[in-house]
């Protein structure tokens, strides 16, 4: 579940705690995740929450990672965003009500046509190779060839 207020303020960055919990937005291209390509999953920050998985994340060119889809479609709340004058959806975790970015339906048709734009500061990378010890070894079949 959501850690408390305080909790979270000693847990995370300056950065991290504003943007999962004020909403802010890292600047693009200088992130921790925008050009990462390793093989692993990305979890909530602010829970621990998988969320997205490096065989969906594709080069958008936006300067923030970028997935096709969620890991699990029920782990992330989508909610129309109407500030800055323009009309987005935004993307939140929902176990931890973290602000993650937002979606946008300019992504690979390939792929479902689907850009997950999510800030890094709102991630934290488990590599595949330590999944197993971090507690995450029930989605090392994500990377399993006959799983798609």
């Amino acid at each position: 579940m959501k850690p408390e207020k305080e909790t979270l303020k000693k847990k995370l960055t300056e950065m991290q705690y504003r943007v999962t919990q004020e909403s802010a937005t890292e600047p693009p291209f200088d992130n921790a995740y925008f050009d990462h390509f390793e093989k692993g999953i990305y979890v909530d920050v602010t829970t621990g929450t998988p969320l997205f998985a490096s065989t969906d994340k594709f080069e958008s060119g936006c300067g923030w990672p970028a997935f096709s889809r969620p890991i699990e479609e029920e782990e992330i709340t989508e909610i129309e965003d109407r500030s800055l004058g323009m009309r987005r959806v935004e993307v939140r975790s929902k176990r931890g009500d973290a602000h993650l970015g937002h979606v946008f339906p300019d992504g690979p048709r390939e792929k479902g046509g689907q850009r997950y734009c999510i800030n890094s500061a709102a991630l934290r990378f488990i590599p595949h190779s330590e999944m197993e010890r971090e507690g995450y070894g029930a989605y090392l079949s994500l990377f399993d060839p006959k799983n798609g």
